[in-house]
């Protein structure tokens, strides 16, 4: 008998469906964000959907993404630098216009460092007290906008090289501040 319920029971895990493997929300969020823009792009550009063109086009994305999102192009083979090459396994479903949730899921299979990519958390300058920033996250805000802080050894060097290109980057959160 207990033979009986023990084999019902790993025939139902068999039977079940497999929706635990599917994306969640805010999983893999770099890689769907990333390739659902990239996908968009080709179909913007007219660019032909073999898996030739694509990883051409994908090498291209690659060299100008930033942040997480060369992270990710690192994981998948878009870059010089990658130790592997899976990029095929991008292009291709995409060349049969596969959804990037499915592309992502199977890219998880294959690396799941590729899911565990996140977003840093945007901070929001039109109400941020600079001052309460760590020099971390006022490099990052420089380094989001392509800038450097040459010379600067104190915080309050960040700062002020901040509101100097705030009005040229974030201009909304430069005229919502009474402080500058």
């Amino acid at each position: 008998m207990r033979a009986a319920h023990g084999l019902w029971a790993a025939l139902a895990l068999l039977l079940l469906p497999a929706g635990s493997r599917a994306l969640r929300d805010g999983e893999c969020e770099v890689c769907v964000t990333f390739l659902g823009r990239f996908y968009q792009s080709l179909k913007d550009n007219d660019v032909e959907f073999t898996p030739t063109s694509i990883e051409k086009e994908l090498l291209k994305s690659c060299k100008e993404a930033k942040g997480k999102e060369n992270r990710l192009c690192y994981y998948v083979g878009a870059t010089s630098d990658a130790a592997t090459k899976i990029i095929n396994e991008v292009s291709k479903p995409m060349s049969h216009h596969i959804p990037v949730e499915k592309i992502c899921e199977k890219l998880k299979k294959k690396d799941s460092q590729i899911c565990e990519l996140k977003y840093d958390k945007q901070i929001d300058l039109s109400t941020a007290d600079l001052r309460k920033l760590r020099v971390k996250e006022l490099r990052r805000i420089l380094d989001d906008w392509g800038e450097a802080c040459k010379g600067c050894a104190e915080k309050s060097d960040f700062i002020r090289r901040i509101h100097e290109l705030m009005p040229k980057y974030a201009p909304r959160a430069a005229g919502a501040r009474a402080d500058l």
